[in-house]
């Protein structure tokens, strides 16, 4: 069963959110211990290591492989940053009130994060895309999200009541937990750069671990306040359903483009995964910076939790058909 899981794209990461999550609800009161240090003291330090160890390794040498493509850069940054959000405010119009509601605060969030990193890289990989162009766009989104998104969400929190705090106490934040970190890392990647890709397994789980106890901590709060007592099931299923299209319509829209764009097989694998894939671990790490003031951080999280799973299924499914098919070809 595990064995079959992980073909599909969930791995223990994706089975302990789920857990994190169920834990948060029968057992909500640990995540409010304040003595002697609170879950959300220790969620912040490990956000600042997140960054750090990210900018650590962050090589020049491998950006500068990827960069000679302009035109597959532009089209997975644009899609990323531009196309998501204006395809949520779009769909928004329909729905009264949405601008008021923390679900759809959720749902922009997500919409407006940067692409993944490791993911993206391991299914272009797989499925015999362009690897270069890969961690160029991979690495140059998590850089650009960490301007961007905030910028993104203080255009759209103006309509949401307490929902941040003043942009001067956000700036701090943001510089002292991610682009201060991230900049040092950088910064030191000529010196442990090596010892951080030797050290990969190790940092891989401490960022996954960070990001368990973010949504733990996160859910827990919501469910102590009662959040999403006036949310039923099928509400989940409207955001599951509405997650699956918005991943699909990106999807095909990427394809569509690549196509008109002349692009290689090679090149369309990497637009289409690299600008359909959305970050969790940016949305979990950036959630305590951008939105410190509201209660039900749980539910602006699940979004983005709910379209993380389901892009690690789909885009696994296709990296292995399309890796078999090359199989096919090369014999």
């Amino acid at each position: 069963m595990l064995s079959f899981l992980k073909k599909i794209g969930i791995d223990g990461f994706v089975l302990a959110l789920i857990a994190a999550v169920f834990i948060a609800w029968l057992f909500p009161q640990l995540g409010t211990i304040r003595t002697p240090f609170s879950l959300a003291t220790i969620t912040d330090v490990g956000i600042g290591g997140i960054f750090f160890f990210y900018g650590l390794r962050l090589s020049a040498a491998k950006m500068k492989e990827g960069t000679s493509n302009w035109k597959l850069h532009s089209l997975i940054q644009i899609t990323t940053f531009i196309v998501f959000p204006i395809l949520i405010l779009a769909v928004m119009q329909f729905f009264p009130n949405s601008k008021t509601d923390l679900l759809w605060l959720g749902i922009f969030y997500a919409a407006a994060l940067p692409s993944t990193v490791s993911s993206s890289v391991v299914m272009v990989s797989i499925a015999k895309g362009n690897i270069p162009a890969a961690i160029f766009n991979a690495s140059l989104s998590s850089l650009l999200g960490v301007f961007i998104t905030p910028l993104w969400m203080r255009l759209f929190v103006s309509n949401v009541e307490h929902a941040t705090s003043s942009f001067q106490d956000i700036f701090i934040k943001l510089f002292l937990q991610v682009i201060l970190p991230i900049t040092t890392g950088i910064l030191l990647n000529r010196y442990w750069g090596n010892f951080a890709e030797r050290r990969q397994k190790f940092l891989r789980f401490f960022e996954r671990t960070i990001i368990i106890l973010i949504v733990y901590n996160a859910f827990a709060n919501s469910f102590v306040e009662g959040i999403f007592s006036n949310y039923g099931i099928s509400t989940i299923f409207y955001v599951i359903t509405g997650m699956f299209l918005l991943f699909l319509i990106a999807y095909f829209l990427m394809k569509a483009s690549c196509k008109m764009m002349r692009f290689s097989v090679e090149d369309t694998i990497t637009a289409t995964f690299c600008g359909s894939k959305k970050s969790l671990i940016h949305g979990s790490a950036m959630l305590r910076v951008l939105f410190p003031n509201i209660q039900a951080q749980g539910l602006v999280l699940m979004p983005i939790m709910v379209y993380h799973i389901l892009q690690l299924i789909v885009v696994s499914l296709i990296a292995t058909t399309l890796s078999r098919r090359n199989i096919k070809k090369a014999a």
